[in-house]
Parts: C-alpha cells; sequence; structure tokens
C-alpha cells in the first residue's frame, strides 16, 4: 500500500512540544520501518506523532495502511475514516477504505439517499458551517453596497438593476444563512463511530437484560444517536437501531 511522508513543515506548523529535529527523526523512523515491513516499529512511531495531537489526513492514511499491514481491520477502518473526514478528497484512502471494508463480517442493504441528501452530502456538508456564515456576511456586504449605489444614482434604470442586484445579494444571503445553520446541525449531531469488538449483540434498551435487535462485528461503521452511562444508541446503514456498550465502539470525531 502506498505509505505518505508528511512533510517537516506542515509538522513544525502543528507540534510545539518537539523540537524539529526530534519530528522529523519521528517520521524518518516510521517511513523506514514501514519500508522494511516492520510494521509494529512504524505503528509506534506514527502513534506517538498522533498522541501529539497533530492532526492529518496523510498521518491518518498512514496509520490506517500500517493496520492494514498488521492484520487488524477494526483500526485500519478506523483511521482510514478519520482520514477522510480531514481530507473527503483523499482518494487513496478512499481506495484503502474500500479495501479494508472488504475484510469485515457485516453487509447491509443500504437505504437509498434522494437526491437532496446526495445534494447535502457531496456539496453542503463537505463546506465547514463557518465558511457558509463567511459566505452569507460576505453576500450581505455586497447587497448592502449594491443598495446604496441604488440609493445615489440618478437615472431610474440604473437604479432599477442596482435595486434588483441589492435584492438578489440579500436572498442569496439569507439562504446561505439557513444553510450555514442547517450545516452546523448536521455536524453537532453526525457521530459516526466503528466497532472495535469481534462482535457486539446490539440490545433493545440500554441494559445487560434487554432483548437482542441483531449482531455487529468489528470494523462496522455505525451512527450514534443517544448516549447514556456506558452506552450507546446507534444506528446502522439499512436503518436498525439498538444500543450497545460504549467500550465496544470507537468515536470518530
Amino acid at each position: 500500500m502506498k505509505v505518505i511522508f508528511l512533510t517537516y513543515t506542515l509538522l513544525i506548523l502543528s507540534v510545539f512540544s518537539l523540537e524539529a529535529q526530534d519530528i522529523d527523526s519521528i517520521f524518518h523512523q516510521a517511513n523506514e520501518a514501514y519500508r522494511t515491513a516492520d510494521y509494529k516499529k512504524a505503528l509506534q512511531a506514527y502513534q506517538k506523532i498522533d498522541s501529539l495531537g497533530f492532526r492529518s489526513a496523510d498521518l491518518f492514511f498512514n496509520l490506517g495502511n500500517t493496520y492494514y499491514k498488521l492484520n487488524n481491520i477494526a483500526p485500519s477502518i478506523y483511521y482510514y475514516e478519520k482520514a477522510l473526514l480531514e481530507n473527503p478528497n483523499h482518494t487513496d484512502a478512499a481506495q484503502n477504505l474500500a479495501f479494508a471494508r472488504r475484510m469485515t463480517i457485516d453487509a447491509f442493504e443500504v437505504i437509498p439517499k434522494t437526491l437532496f441528501q446526495k445534494v447535502n452530502e457531496r456539496i453542503l456538508y463537505p463546506i465547514s458551517y463557518n465558511i457558509w456564515a463567511w459566505i452569507s456576511v460576505v453576500l450581505l456586504m455586497i447587497s448592502s453596497l449594491f443598495f446604496l449605489i441604488y440609493y445615489y444614482k440618478s437615472f431610474s434604470e440604473q437604479k432599477r438593476l442596482f435595486f434588483v442586484l441589492s435584492l438578489i445579494g440579500l436572498m442569496l444571503s439569507i439562504l446561505t444563512l439557513s444553510i450555514t445553520y442547517k450545516v452546523k446541525n448536521h455536524s453537532t449531531k453526525d457521530q459516526p463511530a466503528i466497532v472495535f469488538s469481534d462482535k457486539i449483540e446490539v440490545v433493545a434498551e440500554p441494559n445487560l437484560s434487554a432483548g437482542i435487535n441483531f449482531e455487529l462485528h468489528e470494523g462496522t461503521k455505525v451512527q450514534i444517536l443517544d448516549s447514556m452511562p456506558n452506552w450507546y444508541e446507534i444506528k446502522i446503514a439499512d436503518g436498525k437501531t439498538g444500543w450497545i456498550p460504549q467500550k465496544e465502539v470507537k468515536k470518530l470525531k
């Protein structure tokens, strides 16, 4: 599998607890260990960088590759997913994630998505709600500028043009503001997680004596809907829901 070699510059901007020489040394060790198929040593080095709080799609991709080489499917899927959360356009991570998923046991019939859901997931949600908010502010400023021009123009045709442009800018600003709230709401509610247990029984209620709804196995991606002490309510791709102990899954966010 392809391994990404992170640059010294990116690391120095993100990690301040180690000197540049130390950071460069860790990556060199990890990359060399990966090249020579010493995956346990490579994993330790990559994990050390991860433990420092450094977030990078390429680092997560490297971790996913290393876990995959060690035949640890759940953590490999976990880190490929994290790589794609950092960079949805990371094609190598997407391809390797598909390979890793073939190693899992669970297979569900995914509920077909509507056109609006596809637009949301491919266009709206990948853009941060902060960016949408700034777009809304810029459009409002443009609308205000057009209105000022309209106000001071003397000719009726020009006034009409700038009034229409001001109105369009205002409507677009309101539209992007509503998108901002929509994306923020989705970001808050979106809580994906990966099952790390070899096999787990999903129950109808958050207690050990509840009836079993279905079983899940390592590497399966779930969506967390709710939580109680030591329990998560989860939903899987085919729409089924149930409760599992929190220790059996690892949240991606």
